[in-house]
């Protein structure tokens, strides 16, 4: 008897469609990292982590933060990250999919209502999954289906809280949120705003603190920032009103449960932080590849953002991976996505413009992109 059977299939049905993942090493010129700033691998990171290793910090936090995993480098990084971005308080959690988890599982209450963009996150759909809470689906972007939403709920016998759930800049088409439309919206309507700005920090925003930097302070709002973009690092900040802060601490279950992030990567990010600050060219040059892929790369198909994402969409499943197999062969690591990441007929290349990369790397990308769609 293979007790595996059922799993066996599964995979064999995913790989009669195409549809089967694996796992590859790096390879090529960088056009699908989110390592945008190209700080992953920066010598300063390097000596911030030497420096807290020679000052007796630990590789490990052993335990969960609520036992005697808080290390004083997670504090001091959430004070640091709370001025920075001007907000009451920040948490730091060991990823993003995990904060996003215990954001919409855990401060939604029963009788609220969560309104969430059709392009979130998995993450965010992961929370909702185990939300208390009434759900419903908004157009994508669309201020207006999000206030249909709340007024559908309200007539309906709503009258707990209502939450907008949205990304600033999302990952997958490369376009921004309306904030400041759905800020006045949930002023009216004494929403609260759960805002992902995974792909915003670090690149956007008054010293790299995001799109959403002009609502940090506000009641109404809650906003998450990885760490592992941008940043160069690893883990998220939940920032945000203290008490969010608190509740999370005391009720969140991904953060409750979870081993503390290695007190190591709290230096790390406090120091990712500065940079931000201290080394603006790297925003800077990254908006200058930005424009020089958009005037090379669109004519071949790809769409123009004004971010650092652009997405080539072909519709087709087996072309858009054939044509990235072709790019990644010449040299090129550009990933083909496909549902259900997105959705049916809208398969693309997300070429991902990062400093990891220069003006050179960009043409001779458009150049082998030319010959592979001909």
């Amino acid at each position: 008897m293979d007790i595996w059977q059922a799993h066996r299939a599964d995979l064999d049905s995913l790989a009669a469609r195409g549809r089967r993942r694996q796992l590859i090493l790096r390879r090529g010129r960088d056009f699908s990292s989110n390592d945008y700033l190209g700080m992953s691998g920066a010598p300063r990171l390097a000596r911030a982590v030497e420096a807290a290793i020679a000052r007796g910090v630990p590789m490990g936090s052993g335990g969960s933060r609520l036992l005697r995993g808080n290390d004083p480098e997670h504090e001091a990084l959430e004070a640091e990250a709370a001025r920075f971005f001007g907000c009451e308080s920040t948490l730091f959690l060991s990823s993003g999919y995990a904060a996003n988890v215990a954001l919409l599982a855990t401060l939604p209450q029963r009788g609220d209502l969560v309104v969430y963009d059709a392009l979130i996150h998995a993450s965010m759909h992961e929370g909702l999954a185990l939300t208390r809470a009434d759900k419903a689906m908004a157009a994508h972007n669309n201020v207006q289906s999000f206030a249909d939403a709340i007024t559908a709920w309200r007539t309906a016998g709503g009258r707990g809280r209502a939450w907008l759930a949205f990304e600033s800049l999302y990952s997958m088409d490369g376009d921004r949120a309306p904030l400041a439309d759905l800020a006045a919206l949930a002023e009216r309507h004494e929403a609260v705003m759960l805002i992902d700005e995974a792909h915003a920090t670090g690149v956007f925003g008054p010293d790299g603190r995001g799109l959403a930097a002009a609502l940090d302070g506000r009641a109404d709002t809650v906003v998450l920032r990885t760490c592992g973009k941008a940043l160069g690092c690893e883990g998220a900040l939940i920032c945000g009103p203290s008490v969010v802060r608190d509740f999370l601490v005391n009720r969140a279950r991904p953060f409750i449960f979870s081993t503390a992030p290695s007190p190591l990567m709290a230096a790390a990010v406090r120091e990712a932080l500065r940079m931000l600050v201290d080394e603006p060219e790297r925003r800077t040059g990254l908006m200058a590849l930005a424009a020089h892929a958009e005037a090379v790369l669109a004519p071949l198909g790809a769409t123009v953002t004004g971010t650092q994402i652009m997405p080539l969409i072909l519709g087709d499943e087996a072309r858009t991976m054939g044509v990235a197999a072709q790019l990644q062969e010449a040299g090129f690591d550009v990933r083909g996505i496909r549902p259900p990441t997105v959705p049916t007929g809208s398969s693309r290349l997300r070429i991902s413009l990062t400093q990891n990369v220069i003006l050179e790397d960009i043409d001779a990308l458009a150049a082998a992109l030319a010959k592979a769609l001909a």
